[in-house]
């Protein structure tokens, strides 16, 4: 916690026109005496106001309180003033370094929106910055969650496609173009994206999750996104402020909904903040830059040590990535108002945020809790890389927890049937068991969540091998896995490229992973946008992926429907999605050969029918009494009613 002899409470006041007039003459003659260079501010600032963030803010949030973070130099020994009608000033609070000011104000139900001068003073000096109040959007659908209904396409931006070449590199950010390197940047941009939306949503996409794409002002390996230098601006080689609020405002047009990566954890060594901490606890471990254990499990262990739980949750995710202290509650309030703001500014339909159990437990509680509050309707989901989904189950809303901590995430990514649907599709097991049984047992645990359905479902992402790689590029594997996660309870995200069998060597590492996308570049050999140049295989998989996406589109089974899954037997597993109108069959044979299933023991689930129609291949089955599998196969039977 901040030491209570840093913090300076200033009560609000109001400057009558005539103290007004008389500080405005002593500022002048200040000027003309040259003792410092002040001017009233609008985007650029000068004198001792240098940056102010948020850079402006909304009236008609439930909570009324916003921080008003002040940097430059000096400024913690000036005092602020507002004379704005329902915009009062609560406190100022004053820190370890003199450069900042933390000016809190209170926004009543009867300010309206405009124009507000926040004035500076420290004896004869001051400066004026002009704050933008602007409305709050209330139409529902400004800000809506993304949904069951849904199916994310996963994007890496630098690796998508390059639409504007004069941004590949900026030359005041280091870390220029180079194509042949799997970790330097190759120039892909949110104008790739815009340019490639409508191959998005024709493929059957209904929204889409980018990876950070705030300023990464790193010197090497920055394509990423994970190590943000200004958690208010969009880095260059991506495009501005404008051209994200551009996007998000097209792909909504379009029927799509914008998915931000967020990272509360931790900052890029080169962030702002680095060169003029505001405190000295302002990061963990800022001398020794102690690397985090990543023992995730210290947050739910009953038995973990102090030691043991600091060692991860204050540790650094990386050298270059300082871990924020958000026990800070000056931190914890700037962190929560730049979700707030990205959210409102672009009127986003979900939150996937990075590393989640890393950060303080209690903060991305009331992180969560603040986020629902302004936006009920609202979805986010957290990264918990843990098989154990006793492990992920802990962060979802709703959870009873054995050490009472309260979450208020409505969702997860499903880590845990991710790893065991790999296995199911790449382990050899004993002849007396089936190869489903990991999966299947899995699917099992759902006991554990509160809301299974809400839950991100996924068979890779940026972090591990793709999908095709994970089955050594089997297209009949890759098949299961495609049914599997666009008909399995939860919300479906694809990687892009998935569509198009994107694959990598086994011993590839992320930048591997990432790679450009097949047509994104005017160079490439192929082009997945127009199918030129694509083999049969990937042209297949493509119209594969499409003909299901665009059939899930429609099917409110597959979106809300309940869950039936039955044991498998051998190489065979099956389960059905059933609602009061339609029931939906998934049968997967692994096996080499063909396969007779009796349908006799699924009779609760298909009662009198008697035919079925595969989706995918348009084949009627008889399923009154046995059909035939064919080797290495998955239908997808939409049962007569």
């Amino acid at each position: 916690m901040l030491d209570s002899s840093a913090l300076v409470t200033q009560p609000n006041a109001k400057i009558t026109l005539g103290r007004k007039r008389m500080r405005a003459s002593r500022f002048c003659r200040a000027l003309s005496a040259g003792a410092l260079a002040l001017a009233v501010a609008t985007q650029v600032f000068a004198g001792p106001v240098e940056r102010i963030e948020p850079p402006f803010w909304w009236q008609g949030f439930e909570h009324k309180e916003l921080q008003i973070l002040v940097h430059g130099h000096g400024i913690g020994a000036f005092d602020a003033f507002i004379d704005y009608p329902g915009v009062t000033i609560s406190r100022v609070e004053r820190v370890d370094s003199e450069n900042y000011l933390f000016v809190y104000v209170d926004i009543d139900e009867s300010a309206q929106p405009g124009s507000i001068d926040i004035r500076f003073h420290s004896g004869e000096l001051g400066v004026v910055h002009k704050f933008e109040l602007r409305e709050k959007n209330t139409d529902p659908t400004h800000v809506s969650g993304f949904t069951p209904a849904d199916v994310i396409y996963m994007i890496t931006p630098d690796r998508f496609a390059n639409g504007d070449r004069d941004n590949d590199t900026i030359a005041t950010l280091g870390d220029a173009q180079n194509r042949a390197d799997d970790y330097g940047r190759h120039g892909g941009d949110l104008a790739g994206v815009s340019n490639h939306l409508d191959y998005i949503r024709d493929m059957g996409f209904t929204a889409v999750w980018l990876n950070p794409i705030l300023e990464n002002a790193m010197p090497a390996a920055s394509y990423h996104g994970y190590a943000i230098t200004d958690l208010y601006k969009v880095d260059p080689r991506f495009g501005s402020n404008d051209d994200y609020l551009a996007l998000a405002t097209k792909m909504k047009s379009m029927g799509m909904g914008l998915v931000m990566d967020m990272v509360a954890n931790h900052i890029g060594s080169n962030h702002w903040w680095m060169a003029d901490l505001p405190s000295k606890d302002w990061l963990n471990f800022p001398e020794t830059h102690a690397i985090s254990s990543h023992k995730r499990t210290t947050n739910q262990d009953p038995y973990a040590s102090d030691f043991d739980k600091r060692a991860h949750a204050d540790g650094w995710f990386a050298e270059t990535m300082p871990d924020l202290n958000q026990r800070n509650p000056l931190q914890a309030d700037y962190l929560i108002q730049n979700t707030l703001w990205w959210i409102e500014y672009l009127g986003l339909s979900g939150i996937r945020m990075d590393t989640y159990p890393y950060p303080d437990k209690h903060f991305m509680a009331e992180w969560s809790r603040r986020v629902m509050q302004e936006y009920p309707s609202f979805n986010i989901t957290g990264e918990e890389w843990s098989a154990n989904p006793a492990i992920v189950s802990y962060w979802q809303r709703g959870k009873m927890n054995h050490d009472g901590y309260v979450s208020y995430m409505p969702s997860m990514l499903d880590f845990p049937l991710q790893i065991a649907f790999e296995k199911s599709l790449t382990e050899e097991v004993p002849s007396w068991d089936s190869p489903w049984t990991s999966v299947y047992e899995m699917l099992g645990n759902d006991f554990l969540y509160p809301d299974p359905g809400n839950l991100v479902i996924f068979p890779d992402n940026h972090d591990m091998s793709r999908i095709y790689t994970q089955v050594g590029e089997d297209y009949d594997l890759y098949q299961m896995a495609i049914v599997y996660y666009l008909t399995m309870r939860g919300i479906p995200a694809l990687y892009y490229g998935t569509e198009v069998l994107m694959s990598h060597p086994e011993d590839g590492g992320h930048g591997a992973i990432r790679a450009e996308f097949p047509g994104g570049w005017t160079d490439s050999d192929k082009n997945a946008f127009s199918g030129e140049g694509l083999n049969d295989d990937e042209r297949r998989a493509q119209q594969f992926v499409r003909k299901l996406l665009n059939w899930r589109k429609e099917k409110t089974v597959i979106h809300n429907g309940e869950l039936m899954q039955y044991a498998p037997i051998k190489s065979v597993y099956a389960y059905f999605r059933y609602d009061e109108s339609d029931t939906v069959m998934v049968i997967m044979n692994q096996s080499q050969d063909e396969e007779i299933l009796e349908m006799a023991r699924f009779g609760e689930r298909i009662g009198d029918a008697t035919a079925a129609v595969d989706v995918l291949s348009g084949q009627t089955y008889d399923i009154s009494e046995a059909i035939t599998l064919p080797p290495r196969s998955v239908l997808l039977l939409e049962i007569a009613q």
